[in-house]
Parts: structure tokens; C-alpha cells; sequence
């Protein structure tokens, strides 16, 4: 064994190692316990960063260690290779999409290589590849002949810097979530698909995910918005349609005394035929964003219609406003308005001129002033006639019966979720796989016609997609006519939505999904930002029940346990480029090794929290593997071990055996259940200096401490497995230390024969002393009296109690 730990050779070997003898080749096996671990995958930017370094380790730390659990582990790697950052980079570098992201690829690929990630690469993919989108393309035309895709003009998110729509979910904040640009609204044709067919599958299956973080859960709660309400109807005045609206609050409706409708609602596009003024407005409000964010914060304008709605309980006559805050595509278009009991119906109404009208009054003796502001909290009925005294949930049946009976309302439940809307107008995405044809019908693409490539070979002009007005690829033929390929792209969110699926059979060419799947899945163990909660994880989640649906699949959900992990920062901000406070991970590997980025990685902080970087940090985990391989070669040069016998360690031996064993334990606990790798970390770190201070060079201490060291190799060799794998041999175990199993604990080793008690006089330490760990209380009791440091502080005093907290302390209280 070198004297010197030289992380370069000992890394390179390792990996060479691994690579020949495919250590990380998975293969179904229905005789072993399977676990999938997955990180989601990366774009392919050009480099990795320390974010990707910090996900990648953590899902490669829990691999490596359930593999010596002794299960079945698969652990793939594959590239999310399609959507804007290439096509901007492309246009940037006057290259093609294509061709830089396939150079990225393989940079990015070879960082991750010197990582030392347990990868089976036989199973890599990449979203941009035929073979990948080919089955997507196919499931696609599946969904819309079962009506769950469909195609319809509507109301979009509109980036005007990226030329594309975004889905409400990739809007933040009233802006792009890519580039930041604020969204305009904007009227075009667009490929859904169904989602809110599943929202209440969604929304239940939510309390199965015990492996999933409280706040992920939350927020796709939150999302998808369920909500219990009343679906009733206005009469209008001079019209036969009726108008609808729905509300959460029927204990109000009482108070309405104006409804409002969208802008581009049929009555407000009636009332501005004739009306220059109305028209306007309505034109303006076509240029309002449609995220919630916006509509919000926007100030809130309307204009009378004109038309009068006809209260369903009373007969009044309220007016009718167009509003720029109702959206068309949301529920009918229209809301009843209650300005003493909605805030935002407050504010409209003060604007102009309308009534305000209380209906509800606090349960208890509170005062309200609705001169300044709406009363929103639920109470009793006031000035509403035969509902006059109820409380909400008595209103809410009572008047949700009247509408029903009088056959103009019912109870509903709604969702805040809305359709997915899957059509971008960007060039580097997967084709959909329809057809125009000339009568204006609109067919899927046949499957003997799939997939549908996206040419490769293009020069990028601007954000305009090179597909659009190119014929070549547009003109097609449809039974024999003339017809037009559809030129917009898939959404890229639509192939990281089933990524983790096809990794388990990516070489099928036959099928999209076969019996492998159902073996692998679900995902035991998914790890990546918790950014994701309502893009990536609720698509992956209702495609998953698509391909259940379909027969692909048997599982309901794709992932069992989700970790999100924090961001890495430098000097309290998150690095990125842009500020310029980045470290790039080949520097570092170069520099320290791998197996020192992983242990810095790992051991900085809990994998949830934000990780600070610190370059002192890292000297201090490179000084430990250093500390670790002069251990090791201190203890092989010091004596062969003989048997280790339990029964005949002496005290100093049991103390180093017996921490051993509380190490093994505690990493145990720590990497499994807790998932706390940083504090695994330090106990190990801890055993170590035990093993240090260990002067014993017996044959018998030597066992215990060819013990220890073992322990130590084994709890950090998914951490750190090049150093590992070869401290393993120098150990006399070969090069394969990556199937062995983990240390289990010897109970018997944990019992201890004496104890450590602090004595303590009236709430204060004054000793510590040894008993037999079998003495009992009045053993422990007397021998505490007896301590000389205790005495000096009991001398002349009357001993009241002597409290014993058996194996801690004794408390004695003397005055």
C-alpha cells in the first residue's frame, strides 16, 4: 500500500473498473428485491453545475448504498435534451440545435463519468432522439382518439421575447419562467390534453405519497384548487340565455348587485356593436395577461353593458359590467358580484358608483365599517329574506335546494386546475403528429407514419422556427389528397413526463412501455428541486395514470419518495453566471478528486437546505481522506490481526468496538430513514478519531481495529466510493467493495459494562463518576454521596432528595 493517497490514479482506476466489469448494469430479476433510483435528469447546458453535482451525489450515495443492502438497483442517466436554452444558443453561435446539444451531451457526460456515478449508461437516452419521441408522438394520437387531447383557439400565455405560449403553471410572477418577459394574452389554436379529466385522482392520490415532502404536496394542492360551490343562473333581461355563474359563497348571493362578464363575452361583444367606447375596452382587455398572478394585481376597469341580469331569488334587476378581471376561458365567462363580502367586488363597486349590500353579519359582537372595506369572514344571514339567521353551512344548503328546486342552480365541486396546453411554437421540440387537412379537419398522423421527424439540418433565423415556412417539411398527403403537417412543437414538459418509464426498456422498438416496466416501477427514490412541485411532478404524475390507463403500466404514481434537495450557494446568493460567483466541478475534481467534491457535497448541510460553498470546506474534506488513507496504512503496517474474539476484549477494546457498532447504527439510521448524510458523515469522522487515538498494535486489538477501520470504509463507500473501492482491497478484500454488503450492528457489542453518571448538587455539575452498568438505584445513590467532589458541596448540609435518572445523573438537593 502507497504511503500517499493520490486521488487522480486511485479514481481513474476505479472507474476503469466499473466500466469493464459494467458493475452498474441493471437487469431484471424477479427473484431479487428491485430499487429505482432516479435523479431527474439534466438539460444538456454545455457543463455541470455544483446544483447538478449535488443532485447527482445524493441519488448516487442512496444507489450505491441499497445495493449493498442487497437489492436489485437500477440507477439510468438520460438528457432532457429538447426546448428554448438550445435553440437560443444555437441562434447565439449560429449552429444548430442539434449540433450543440449533442457536443454538450458528450462533455456532460464525461463530467458525470469522473464523478463516479453508478450509471447504467446501456439504458441512456436523450428526449431529442427519434427512437425517444417516436412512442410520445404515437401515445399523443392514442390520447386524442380516446378525446382526451383535443384542439381548440383559445386565450393563451403569450412570451413575446421566446415567441411561444406558456402553460399557466410556467408563468411566475406575470412572467416568462424562463426569460422573465412579462406575458401578453393572445388568441390562437393549441393542442390540450385532459388533465382536468384527472384532477380529483390527482388530488386524492396525494395522501398515498407518504415518501413525499409535506410542502410538494401542499403546493399541488393548492394547484389544482378544489373547491365546493353553487352552479346557479341570471336571468337577462330581453334574452332567453341565461347566465351562469358559480360561486364558493351561496351564503352571499343575497348581496349581489352587479354581475360581471370577460370582455370578450358574448353579451359585452353584443352591447359593443353599437357601442365605440365598449369596443375599445373590449379590444384593450384582449391584450390582459391570463395568469392569475396578473389578474390579481391588474387594475381592476369595467364598463356597463347595458344589459340587466334578473336576481333567481329576489327578481331585482342588477346591472351587468364587462370587466377586465373575468376571463372567458375561465368557468362561463361570468361572476356574481357581492361588494360587502369580496374585497375585490369591494374596490370595483367603490370605483363606480354601485351598491354596496350587507348580507352577513359576524357570529359575535364584532364591528365592521363596510364604508372602508368588505366583511369576508363567514357569519349569520342578515337582510336576506327566508335565509335571515342561518350560519354558512345552513345558508349553503338552504339556498343551493331553492336553485336546484327552481331548476336554474345545482351543487358543483370545481378545480383551479386548467387543460395542459401542449402546443409551442419554438422549433427544437418533438413534431405533434397531426395533420390539416384542406376542409379544415384536423387528423392524427397515421402510425406507420411515425415518427415524425424534426429536421436536424436547419439554419436558425431568430426565435422563428424553421419549420414554419418550409414546405419540405409541412407538405404531406393524407389519402391520396394534398395536406399540412401541424409545425407547432410538443411542450418539452411532455418528455420529462415519462422519461423515468422508458428508461426501463429504452432499446424497445416495438412498443413504447413493455412487461420491464412493471418491474422497475414505480420509482422508489426520485431526487430534484422542489421548483418542480407543480411543472414537472404533477405532469409526471397525470401522464403516469395516462399510461395506467393505457394499459403501459400497473402502478398509479412514478414516484414513491421524492427528495427535493436545496441550492448551492456562494457567499449567501445562488451561483449562477450571470453573477458571476459560479465554481465549476472539473476544477475541483482536478484539483481535490472526486471523492472530495462528493464529501463536501454531502456533508456541508442537510440535503433539503441550501447548501453554502466554502472553499475551506472543501480543504477540510480533502484533509479527512487524506486522515482516512494514512489510517489504513498505519494499520497495515503495524502487525497482522488475529481472530477477533468478543468474549475476551479487554476495556479499552470494548470502548473502540462498541463505537464501531453505535457508528454503524447511527449511518444506518441516518442514510435510510432520516436521510441526513451530513450527520452519517460526522459519525463516521468521529469513529475515526476513535481509531486514532487506538495505541493498541495486540493481535486482538488489532481485530478490533481491522474492525473499525472495515466499518468505516464500508458506511462511506457510497459516499466516496473510489477511495473505498480501494482502500477495500489494500484491506484484503479485493477490488469490490461496491457489492459488499453493509456492515450490520452486533447488539451484544452496544452493552456496556460501566457507565458514565454526572453527579450534580442542586441543579449543578460538581462530578462525574463510573458505576457498573447493573448497579441499581441505591448503588448509584450511595456511590455519588461518597464522590469526595461531592462532598465538599454536601458538607454541613441536610441532604433533602437524591433524584436518580438511571444511566445520566444524579441530582442531589441539599440545604
Amino acid at each position: 500500500m502507497q504511503e500517499q493517497y493520490s486521488p487522480q490514479q486511485i479514481e481513474t482506476a476505479a472507474q476503469s473498473y466499473w466500466d469493464e466489469n459494467k458493475v452498474f448494469k441493471a437487469v431484471a430479476d424477479s427473484s431479487k428485491e428491485k430499487y429505482y433510483c432516479l435523479s431527474m435528469f439534466p438539460y444538456p447546458s454545455g457543463r455541470l453545475h455544483m446544483g447538478h453535482v449535488r443532485n447527482y451525489t445524493i441519488g448516487d450515495v442512496i444507489s450505491r448504498y441499497q445495493r449493498m443492502l442487497g437489492k436489485n438497483v437500477m440507477q439510468p442517466m438520460g438528457w432532457d435534451a429538447f426546448g428554448m436554452p438550445a435553440e437560443n444558443a444555437a441562434i447565439k453561435n449560429k449552429t444548430a440545435p442539434a449540433k450543440w446539444t449533442d457536443e454538450n451531451i458528450a462533455y456532460m457526460k464525461g463530467q458525470l463519468k469522473k464523478l463516479g456515478f453508478g450509471y447504467d449508461w446501456d439504458r441512456e437516452i436523450a428526449t431529442c432522439k427519434p427512437e425517444y419521441y417516436k412512442w410520445e408522438q404515437w401515445f399523443f394520437t392514442q390520447l386524442v382518439e380516446k378525446g382526451l387531447a383535443y384542439k381548440k383557439t383559445s386565450a393563451v400565455n403569450w412570451c413575446p421575447e421566446d415567441q411561444t405560449v406558456l402553460a399557466n403553471e410556467q408563468v411566475e410572477d406575470g412572467g416568462c419562467w424562463r426569460c422573465g418577459t412579462q406575458v401578453v394574452r393572445k388568441h390562437i389554436p393549441q393542442w390540450f390534453i385532459k388533465i382536468t379529466d384527472y384532477a380529483e385522482e390527482l388530488l386524492n392520490d396525494l395522501d398515498q405519497l407518504d415518501g413525499w415532502p409535506e410542502k410538494v404536496k401542499a403546493m399541488q394542492r393548492n394547484w389544482i384548487g378544489r373547491s365546493e360551490g353553487l352552479e346557479f343562473s341570471f336571468g337577462v333581461e330581453g334574452k332567453e340565455e341565461r347566465l351562469s355563474v358559480y360561486t364558493t359563497r351561496p351564503d352571499t348571493v343575497m348581496g349581489v348587485t352587479y354581475v360581471a362578464v370577460a370582455a370578450t363575452h358574448p353579451l359585452a361583444l353584443e352591447a359593443a356593436e353599437n357601442n365605440a367606447e365598449l369596443a375599445a375596452f373590449v379590444e384593450e382587455s384582449k391584450h390582459t395577461s391570463t395568469t392569475e398572478a396578473d389578474l390579481a394585481t391588474v387594475e381592476k376597469k369595467g364598463m356597463d353593458t347595458g344589459f340587466k341580469a334578473v336576481h333567481p331569488v329576489t327578481g331585482e334587476s342588477v346591472p351587468v359590467y364587462a370587466a377586465n378581471f373575468v376571463l372567458m376561458d375561465y368557468g362561463s365567462g361570468a361572476v356574481m358580484s357581492v361588494p360587502a363580502h369580496d374585497q375585490r367586488d369591494f374596490e370595483f363597486a367603490e370605483k363606480y358608483g354601485l351598491p354596496v349590500k350587507q348580507v352577513i353579519q359576524p357570529a359575535g359582537d364584532e364591528a365592521i365599517d363596510l364604508a372602508k372595506e368588505a366583511f369576508t369572514e363567514k357569519g349569520i344571514l342578515c337582510n336576506s329574506g327566508q335565509f335571515d339567521g342561518l350560519d354558512f353551512a345552513a345558508a349553503f344548503d338552504a339556498i343551493s335546494a331553492f336553485m336546484t328546486e327552481q331548476g336554474i342552480g345545482e351543487r358543483k365541486v370545481n378545480y383551479r386546475l386548467r387543460d395542459w396546453g401542449v402546443s409551442r411554437q419554438r422549433y427544437w421540440g418533438a413534431p405533434i403528429p397531426t395533420i390539416n387537412l384542406e376542409d379544415g379537419t384536423v387528423v392524427t398522423t397515421p402510425h406507420d407514419q411515425l415518427p415524425v421527424e424534426l429536421p436536424t439540418d436547419v439554419v436558425m433565423d431568430g426565435v422563428n422556427s424553421p419549420i414554419k415556412n418550409n414546405p419540405e417539411f409541412s407538405a404531406t398527403t393524407y389519402n391520396g389528397q394534398p395536406a399540412e403537417r401541424e409545425t407547432d412543437t410538443f411542450d418539452t414538459f411532455m418528455e420529462s413526463s415519462w422519461y423515468f418509464a422508458r428508461y426501463c426498456c429504452p432499446e424497445s422498438d416495438d412498443a413504447m412501455l413493455t412487461e420491464e416496466a412493471n418491474y422497475w416501477l414505480p420509482v422508489d427514490q426520485y431526487i430534484g428541486g422542489v421548483e418542480h412541485a407543480i411543472l414537472h411532478l404533477l405532469y409526471a404524475r397525470f401522464f403516469h395514470k395516462l399510461l395506467r390507463d393505457a394499459g403501459l403500466v400497473t402502478s398509479d404514481e412514478p414516484f414513491k419518495r421524492l427528495l427535493t434537495q436545496g441550492m448551492v450557494n456562494k457567499d449567501g446568493t445562488k451561483m449562477s453566471k450571470s453573477k458571476g460567483n459560479t465554481v465549476d466541478p472539473q476544477e475541483m475534481i482536478e484539483k481535490y478528486g472526486a471523492d472530495t467534491v462528493r464529501l463536501f457535497i454531502m456533508f456541508t448541510a442537510p440535503p433539503e437546505q441550501s447548501l453554502e460553498w466554502n472553499d475551506a470546506g472543501v480543504d477540510g474534506a480533502s484533509r479527512f481522506l487524506r486522515r482516512l488513507w494514512s489510517l489504513a496504512y498505519r494499520h497495515n503496517n503495524a502487525g497482522t490481526p488475529g481472530q477477533l474474539d468478543a468474549e475476551a476484549l479487554n476495556g479499552e477494546q470494548k470502548s473502540l468496538r462498541r463505537k464501531t457498532h453505535e457508528t454503524i447504527s447511527k449511518v444506518s439510521d441516518d442514510i435510510e430513514r432520516r436521510q441526513t448524510f451530513n450527520t452519517a458523515i460526522a459519525a463516521v469522522m468521529e469513529l475515526c478519531n476513535e481509531i486514532s487515538k487506538f495505541e493498541d498494535k495486540s493481535e486482538l486489538g488489532l481485530a478490533v481495529e481491522r474492525e473499525a477501520l472495515e466499518s468505516a470504509v464500508l458506511l462511506l463507500s457510497p459516499i466516496v466510493p473510489h477511495i473505498a473501492h480501494q482502500l477495500w482491497s489494500e484491506l484484503g478484500h479485493g477490488n469490490d467493495v461496491v457489492n459488499a454488503p453493509w456492515p450490520q450492528v452486533d447488539e451484544a457489542a452496544l452493552v456496556k459494562d460501566e457507565l458514565t453518571i454526572v453527579v450534580q448538587v442542586l441543579g449543578k455539575k460538581r462530578a462525574e463518576m463510573t458505576v457498573s452498568a447493573s448497579a441499581d438505584n441505591k448503588e448509584v445513590e450511595a456511590q455519588a454521596l461518597a464522590n469526595p467532589n461531592v462532598q465538599k458541596f454536601i458538607e454541613g448540609k441536610t441532604v433533602r432528595k437524591v433524584i436518580v435518572v438511571p444511566g445520566r445523573l444524579v441530582n442531589i438537593v441539599a440545604n
